[in-house]
């Protein structure tokens, strides 16, 4: 996305499945951006929402090839899910929300067909997003990966009893904690569970990562801001019941002598925002910065 603004004819939309309230935006989207003589495709699950889909339907992984910007409706839970299935593709994202302004889904339905218009005729500003991949080895073989938008985060499950982990950056021992856990956040993903576990606030176009400690067994035990080109290895000496979590919404099990690797992919996501757009602003409202409680 370098260099000036392009505009777009071909359009993608993905609404958030299986969700009726969102159906009606959805269509109403479609039918504005066809009337104005845009190109419209609809992702396959969003389409079966609709009571008479009209336009022209694709599976989610096959729309970066037909369409030239991809506009997703739902929450920011909605984006992160579809972040990660389109990252490996070169398509940017708009992020439109049902409900109130989101960190990652900044337009809201109520005035989307203005707002999109004038991004779709080239008035945005392009962000560049950092995606982490990480990958379970167990000391029998087995291997899994993941990849996450937010954060992966290593925790204990359903016992409530601390986990102990080693911790490694760079092939270079850090430190063993016992905690509830780790968040190893994208500076996306530092608003989120890294930031209620006491993590900082990190700009979002920032190459790096932070590693926030949960409710850990000592008070020296702090946060800790790395390069996004750092490797992160996370190895269990003892869990009675942990998991690795991708975003919150998909996890593995682990056991004792689980490493889990996490680093940087090496694309990004791009996100589009209006002109007017402010993070800045979306903190204050989003924290309530500056009222009075």
């Amino acid at each position: 996305m370098g260099g000036m603004p392009q505009s777009f004819k071909k359009v993608a939309l993905v609404g958030k499945y299986d969700n009726l309230a969102l159906a009606e935006s959805v269509e109403r989207l479609a039918d504005f951006l066809a009337g104005h003589g845009y190109e419209v495709i609809l992702a396959r699950q969003t389409a079966k929402t609709l009571d008479q889909p009209r336009y022209r339907q694709a599976n989610l992984t096959e729309l970066p090839g037909m369409a030239e910007v991809v506009i997703v409706l739902g929450g920011d839970g909605t984006m992160l899910s579809i972040a990660r299935a389109l990252a490996p593709y070169p398509v940017p994202l708009i992020g439109v929300n049902q409900g109130r302004l989101g960190f990652l889904t900044d337009i809201t339905v109520g005035n989307m067909e203005a707002e999109l218009a004038r991004m779709l005729a080239g008035e945005y500003d392009a962000e560049e997003r950092v995606l982490l991949t990480a990958s379970l080895e167990r000391e029998d073989g087995t291997h899994n990966e993941g990849s996450a938008f937010n954060d992966v985060v290593v925790s204990k499950a359903g016992t409530g009893r601390l986990i102990e982990f080693e911790v490694i950056i760079d092939n270079e021992y850090v430190y063993t904690q016992r905690s509830d856990g780790l968040v190893v956040a994208t500076p996306t993903g530092s608003t989120a569970y890294a930031m209620s576990a006491g993590g900082p606030i990190l700009y979002p176009t920032l190459e790096a990562i932070a590693l926030v400690p949960i409710c850990p067994h000592t008070l020296s035990a702090r946060p800790i801001v790395v390069s996004s080109q750092s490797r992160v290895d996370i190895i269990i000496h003892h869990a009675d019941d942990a998991r690795v979590h991708f975003d919150g919404q998909n996890y593995f099990d682990l056991q004792k002598g689980d490493k889990v690797s996490i680093c940087r992919v090496p694309y990004n996501v791009t996100l589009l925002h209006p002109k007017h757009y402010s993070y800045y602003d979306t903190l204050r409202q989003k924290l309530h910065w500056g009222k009075q409680i």
